[in-house]
């Protein structure tokens, strides 16, 4: 019988991860076996209390704890590595802070059947209610219907990454399958032979742009990624870790730099790199740092200390 493991990693969101886990027990589950794979990453707040002790019906559960925070990467990385030991034939990466539709891996389980040259398959997105980042454009019966993602898109002069629909109302506008440069890490549904040929999330990362990097090594041995609309989710999207916040001024710029200088053309990485010297002198504090930390080949969790 086909092995689908779920890897959810927990930081100090325990509540967020209760959630998730309770959308999951609603799953539609059958023809498969299905496990779920919880790792916490050096959570502070009780996390490892409450989680450790979770039981799902028809559901095999399975609580790692790491004992300090190993980054987006590297905690996934421990659940991904305890699936594929334990024969998962697919892996479903999986934000915490998420809530299933009933079918999601039932879609994604046959699509996957459908489409043998696919490695990773990426769902709809939609903001959780009152998560959206501009809740005063939608009406009441909107709410629950806006997307996040439909598919990212890469921007390969400027090295940025784009979700496809982002803030648009669902009117059945990205309603196609259709190939995709990346696959979101909010939600991945990972091939494991896939992962036995490029490996997984690379830890140098830590955090950001480790999505991409897989999705552009899997495109290199020649799989492709796929959107899906019928597998669809609702992410309760942070804000705390946006655009101008030290967190992100930090690891974005330092990683554009990493993911640029392994997969950019040569006139992108000229631009890019001047860019770099612009906001090594003019930047903010932690682009300034994360510049640094670039040339001085400092990755991982890096310099980073909130």
């Amino acid at each position: 019988m086909i092995k689908v493991f779920a890897v959810i990693l927990n930081w100090n969101r325990k509540q967020d991860t209760i959630e998730c886990l309770e959308s999951i027990k609603k799953l539609t589950i059958s023809g498969f076996q299905f496990s779920v794979v919880v790792v916490d990453n050096g959570s502070m707040d009780g996390s490892w209390e409450v989680l450790q002790s979770i039981k799902l019906p028809r559901i095999d559960y399975h609580f790692i704890e790491n004992k300090e925070n190993l980054g987006y990467a590297g905690g996934n990385n421990v659940g991904m590595k305890y699936a594929l030991d334990a024969g998962a034939d697919y892996v479903l990466v999986l934000n915490n802070d998420t809530i299933v539709s009933r079918d999601l891996v039932a879609n994604f389980l046959n699509a996957a059947e459908e489409h043998k040259e696919v490695g990773i398959f990426s769902p709809k997105i939609y903001f959780a209610p009152g998560f959206e980042f501009h809740q005063e454009r939608y009406k009441k019966d909107e709410t629950g219907r806006v997307i996040w993602y439909a598919g990212g898109k890469f921007d390969w002069k400027n090295i940025l990454g784009t979700n496809r629909g982002v803030d648009e109302v669902d009117k059945g506008q990205y309603n196609k399958r259709i190939k995709i440069d990346f696959a979101t890490g909010a939600c991945m549904f990972i091939r494991r032979e896939l992962l036995e040929a490029v490996g997984l999330f690379d830890e140098k990362y830590f955090l950001y742009l480790e999505d991409v990097d897989l999705s552009s090594r899997a495109k290199r041995h020649n799989w492709k990624i796929l959107y899906l609309p019928k597998a669809q989710l609702w992410h309760k999207v942070s804000r705390s870790s946006g655009i101008g916040s030290q967190l992100n001024d930090y690891y974005i710029t330092r990683n554009r730099l990493l993911f640029g200088r392994r997969y950019a053309s040569f006139r992108a990485k000229i631009a890019l790199f001047r860019e770099a010297l612009v906001l090594l002198v003019f930047g903010r504090e932690w682009q300034k740092i994360g510049v640094a930390d670039f040339l001085l080949g400092k990755f991982g969790r890096g310099s980073y200390s909130p």
